[in-house]
């Protein structure tokens, strides 16, 4: 059985860190020893950091990869590599990947059509080939604000490898879009909407709500139950959103917006997730709470790189200076992302868990990856 041993590295392990060696064979970590020394046929690691590998709960990247420019539609095998590479490269080990499932049909200025099934099967088919590099599992996005929800995720089952459904409602005037000012910016700068189309779209939206949103929620929560995955909010902004989280039964809360929102969340022993670009940038692009005040009232569980993959490293690093602890901020995006989700077998650095590890060292006070293993394998 292949060995590979890494040696005179900084490991960060739960709660503490020191100088030491990881020996990884059969795709685990065999064993953990203290002290610089480097073993005949070690890798001298010249005192970088070994990390767990992180875990991504909620990326678009691939969408960026699919659809490069307006309107065009990218080879989506090369598109899915490509992905997985660059997630590879900053040390990712594991992702969720985030699709959208309910779909506007009938709306001409509105209208987005129905992809989930067809390029996860594709997610899934490269990943049985062995073409990618890294551990791939499936988040659906359930569009509650939308028409067609329950078809789209009954294509689904338990064998897809849904680890996370998330509930999503965008519908104008409330979550994330409470500000609708906020909202018409968005819409009128992607898709160039008059007035008289944005408050036409506005009014179709929320009928559409009013219409179907009780039944595509109630249908989402029983799907994530089929599925066997974690069910996760989106935006909550109000205590009442977080109790209606709880009692639907909701692990995990993606991107909380308001303080209120996010203490209700640990009241009610939910996972607070927010984005790494919040963190980095000092502040919520859409004018939410920002990461570092939650980060300061410790409120703040775990990280997601959302739309800049290489942020997740960067925050994890940000965090761990804010709290003056290593471990805590490594955790964020490696044990704490593994709990929300029940992975048992990987996020830490201790014997018998998975060899899904990254080599970090920091220039300039920037974490460089400079090696990854992906159970066990060299990926990077």
């Amino acid at each position: 059985m292949t060995e590979t041993v890494l040696a005179n590295a900084k490991l960060v392990l739960p709660g503490e860190s020191f100088l030491g060696s990881v020996v990884i064979r059969g795709g685990r970590i065999a064993a953990i020893g203290q002290g610089g020394a480097i073993p005949a046929g070690a890798m001298d690691c010249e005192g970088d950091m070994i990390i767990p590998g992180l875990i991504e709960l909620h990326t678009d990247n691939l969408e960026r990869h699919i659809q490069p420019r307006p309107k065009v539609d990218w080879p989506h095998a090369n598109a899915i590599i490509a992905h997985d590479g660059e997630l590879a490269s900053v040390g990712i080990t594991t992702v969720f990947d985030a699709l959208r499932v309910g779909s506007i049909v009938t709306n001409d200025r509105a209208q987005y059509g129905a992809y989930a099934r067809a390029l996860a099967t594709e997610i899934l088919q490269m990943r049985a080939r062995g073409a990618l590099r890294i551990s791939h599992f499936l988040h659906l996005r359930a569009e509650v604000c939308s028409e067609t929800l329950l078809e789209e995720m009954e294509e689904f089952g338990d064998s897809d490898r849904i680890g996370i459904v998330s509930l999503m409602d965008h519908t104008p005037g409330q979550r994330q879009f409470r500000d609708i000012s906020k909202l018409r910016d968005y819409v009128v700068g992607k898709h160039g909407m008059s007035d008289e189309d944005f408050a036409d779209h506005v009014a179709s939206q929320q009928a559409l709500r009013d219409r179907l949103g009780a039944r595509h929620e109630a249908a989402a929560v029983e799907n994530a139950r089929r599925y066997g995955a974690t069910l996760a909010s989106h935006d909550d902004t109000t205590a009442e959103h977080v109790a209606t989280s709880a009692a639907h039964g909701v692990r995990l809360a993606e991107f909380p917006t308001t303080v209120e929102a996010a203490q209700a969340c640990h009241d009610h022993g939910i996972a607070v997730m927010m984005g790494a670009p919040n963190l980095i940038r000092g502040g919520s692009h859409s004018g939410n709470v920002a990461a570092s005040d939650l980060a300061q009232m410790d409120l703040l569980d775990i990280l997601s790189s959302d739309y800049v993959p290489g942020a997740l490293l960067s925050g994890a690093f940000l965090l761990a200076e804010l709290w003056d602890d290593l471990p805590r901020g490594i955790a964020t995006v490696t044990a704490a992302p593994a709990r929300a989700v029940g992975l048992r077998d990987r996020g830490r650095i201790e014997e018998g868990a998975r060899a899904d590890l990254i080599r970090i060292r920091r220039i300039e006070g920037s974490p460089i990856v400079r090696g990854v293993w992906v159970n066990g394998a060299r990926v990077g």
